[in-house]
């Protein structure tokens, strides 16, 4: 949590006080020139032996040895004040942050003024809560002789002006809705259930006073949700669809869907995953945690806007029982699928997920899932693949991941790809027409059950896991696309 102060910083006392350099204005800023002078000119000597620096991401942990009240500083090299943009000063400070938690520090100072550009907007504040929250996660493990440290939990900010805790405020809630994403991403499949998600959702709704209602299977079965109990079919664990309402408005009418995939296991069904690749598919409920991570920043901010959470949530197990290439099902709004591929199981899950927006008069749609692998062989690791039937609604999408630093990237969705996914001869669609523009005919299949309503759908198939530890947080989950979502509502107030 943030509190303001305003208090000289030859009073303040701390166990740390974080300081940003700029690399164009050096020994001539104010902070500098004061710390210098309580240190005794010896910062002087430390930047000049390179244990400081104006660089930009440098963190320099120098202690003051009794000459100040405050036990350490950290120094957040900026680099040029011009060129700090508001991403980079999100990663800049998540990773001062980062080091004070790992430095089992529970509370520290900022000097604002000293990490602030000039003609500074309130969106710097909202980046800084963005970058507290984020960068001090814990991923939690199931070590049994784990080294519990201290937590970085409060962050004194020193300055003179008012009313920015507000902003810093939605940064927090923002980046809070992540962790809420990562958490999930991050249990086991054993420990995340179908059950236990919808319970965990449960949990969120309550917490911030938000509608919910779970479909069990015979619910599932009786409004006739036939892709999702197709997916279901092998396994011994019963489905569940989750509803969550958010009511921003007077009147509950024209809600803006967010849907996710909730596959908490994925063994790839009779199309099997190969032994490499079936590790690491308790992540393949990644867009469902997005959304959920969503729902829980936007119970803490109250946007003026209907909102609602839609998830169907099974594993995809192999048995006696399970769906098998070469079926054809039926989806809730009555088109067939013959199924090619059982390991194409995701986006039949968010057919039936979509058309039920439909039914409940969605005006706008956006669907997560950790779709295809083919997203990672077109866009790597660092951007989310995009499809949209609606230009001006994926403007505004697109405008969100940028705010937060989550880039998409659109991929064609012309009427060639369409053609792909209809061509069956015994059903209206099939699920798998081939490895060729794999996440775009993935897309496309499910864009025929958005229709004609606005619709993006947003693979994070590259996205939702980190094989390394970055300013933002750990290795492991990344909560991607949480924050663009609510970003999303918040931006249409």
């Amino acid at each position: 949590m943030f509190k303001l102060k305003d208090v000289p910083l030859n009073e303040l006392e701390s166990k740390g006080i974080i300081i940003g350099l700029f690399e164009d204005q050096k020994q001539n800023q104010a902070h500098y020139l004061h710390v210098n002078d309580m240190l005794d000119q010896h910062l002087d000597e430390l930047v000049k032996s390179g244990d400081v620096s104006y660089s930009y991401g440098s963190v320099s942990k120098v202690h003051t040895f009794g000459k100040m009240t405050v036990k350490r500083i950290y120094f957040v090299g900026l680099g040029k004040k011009d060129e700090l943009s508001v991403n980079k000063f999100r990663k800049a400070l998540g990773k001062v942050f980062k080091q004070v938690s790992k430095d089992s520090i529970d509370s520290v100072a900022l000097q604002l003024e000293s990490v602030l550009p000039e003609n500074n907007t309130d969106d710097y504040y909202e980046a800084l809560g963005e970058a507290f929250s984020l960068a001090t996660y814990k991923l939690e493990t199931y070590h049994t002789n784990r080294d519990e440290k201290h937590q970085l939990t409060e962050v004194t900010v020193l300055t003179s002006e008012d009313g920015m805790i507000d902003r810093m405020n939605v940064g927090l809630a923002l980046g809070s809705g992540a962790n809420v994403a990562r958490h999930l991403v991050n249990l086991p499949g054993n420990l995340l259930t179908a059950t236990d998600l919808a319970t965990f959702a449960e949990n969120i709704a309550e917490k911030h006073e938000l509608n919910i209602e779970i479909f069990d299977k015979e619910k599932i079965e009786q409004i006739g949700m036939g892709a999702l109990l197709a997916v279901n079919q092998g396994s011994d664990e019963p489905p569940r669809f989750i509803v969550m309402k958010y009511q921003g408005k007077e009147t509950w009418e024209n809600p803006i869907a967010l849907v996710g995939k909730g596959i908490t296991f994925d063994t790839g069904g009779y199309s099997i995953k190969p032994k490499d690749g079936i590790v690491g598919m308790k992540m393949d409920m990644g867009g469902a945690a997005a959304v959920i991570g969503a729902m829980d920043a936007i119970g803490q901010l109250k946007p003026k806007e209907n909102v609602v959470a839609l998830i169907a949530s099974t594993d995809n197990m192999i048995s006696g029982k399970a769906f098998k290439p070469d079926d054809v099902i039926v989806a809730l709004n009555g088109k067939t699928i013959e199924v090619r591929n059982t390991d194409a199981e995701g986006r039949l899950v968010l057919a039936d997920a979509v058309a039920y927006a439909n039914q409940l008069g969605a005006s706008k749609i956006v669907d997560v899932a950790t779709l295809t692998g083919g997203v990672l062989i077109a866009l790597g690791t660092a951007v989310t693949g995009a499809l949209s039937n609606d230009e001006e609604w994926f403007s505004e999408v697109k405008e969100a991941s940028e705010a937060v630093d989550e880039p998409i990237w659109q991929l064609p969705y012309f009427d060639d790809y369409k053609e792909m996914v209809r061509k069956s001869h015994i059903a209206d669609l099939n699920n798998s027409p081939g490895r060729l523009a794999q996440p775009i005919t993935a897309g496309a299949f499910v864009g025929e059950f958005a229709e004609d309503t606005p619709w993006v759908h947003l693979d994070i198939a590259g996205t939702a896991v980190t094989d390394s530890e970055h300013d933002l947080g750990p290795k492991g989950p990344t909560g991607i696309m949480a924050r663009t979502l609510a970003k999303t509502i918040l931006n249409r107030q």
